[in-house]
């Protein structure tokens, strides 16, 4: 298991290992790129436990997620899913964008998420009882959600919830660095880009500058392309198709390098 960067900013580390000693699940919620995912790839380090991630859509069916019978050769084998191996495993089950995922897939999770811990198979009639080491996070964008398929209170009632944002400026400054290697006077440049670009909600963006739109562009310029470049590549082009947006912010990014 090789070793993840993470910043804590909000002790949120304390709260996760108190939440795993207790046996109780997690919802993380926040914006796209805000450093979620990182969360749990750290912790699953530092609890010394596998992560297994399931990105969830109304597409994923629930044998795709508890596993299904197999044909091999003249005899039919089961295999498990990501969700059964990882409660037998006793694994982090990290469920990405929980709120995409069709409602009979939720109703599947929820004696997971209560106090029994268990998983219920019904194609092959089977209790999988989750070991202590069991833990199951989710997580989902409530800005991206709204006016679209949101969690059920009953369902966001039955997990520990904590809250990220994008980092403080120097937070953020701190985390570009050590994750692009490039040089503080430059990341700070482009920071800047992203606090601005936040600020501007009449362009209407259906996703904002993420901290992880910015290591990338970092990546982009510490590897020697033009800083102005990088940024239209890895931050202009991706925020938006729109020929005005799109100048509008070409146009601030010129103004910062």
């Amino acid at each position: 298991m090789v070793a993840v960067y993470y910043k804590e900013i909000n002790e949120e580390v304390a709260v996760f290992k108190a939440a795993s000693s207790l046996k109780l699940p997690i919802l993380l919620k926040g914006p796209t790129g805000c450093g979620k995912s990182r969360f749990v790839e750290a912790m699953s380090f530092s609890l010394d436990r596998r992560m297994i991630t399931v990105s969830c859509n109304d597409e994923t069916s629930a044998a795709d997620l508890l596993g299904r019978y197999l044909i091999k050769g003249a005899e039919t084998v089961w295999q498990d899913g990501p969700v059964t191996s990882a409660v037998r495993e006793g694994a982090i089950l990290y469920l990405d964008e929980i709120a995409e995922a069709r409602d009979d897939i939720i109703t599947v999770l929820h004696s997971l998420s209560d106090h029994r811990r268990e998983l219920y198979i019904d194609r092959n009639n089977q209790v999988v009882k989750a070991p202590d080491t069991f833990m199951m996070v989710v997580s989902f964008n409530p800005g991206y959600q709204q006016g679209l398929k949101e969690m059920k209170p009953s369902t966001r009632q039955r997990f520990i919830s904590m809250s990220f944002d994008y980092p403080e400026f120097s937070d953020e400054v701190e985390i570009v660095v050590k994750e692009s290697g490039l040089d503080i006077k430059s990341t700070k440049k482009l920071v800047d880009i992203a606090s601005k670009v936040r600020k501007l909600d009449e362009l209407g963006l259906a996703e904002t500058v993420s901290t992880r739109l910015l290591v990338g562009t970092a990546k982009l310029i510490k590897d020697g392309l033009n800083p102005r470049l990088a940024c239209e590549v890895g931050i202009v082009q991706t925020l938006s198709d729109d020929p005005d947006i799109t100048q509008g912010l070409k146009d601030l990014v010129a103004l910062v390098f």
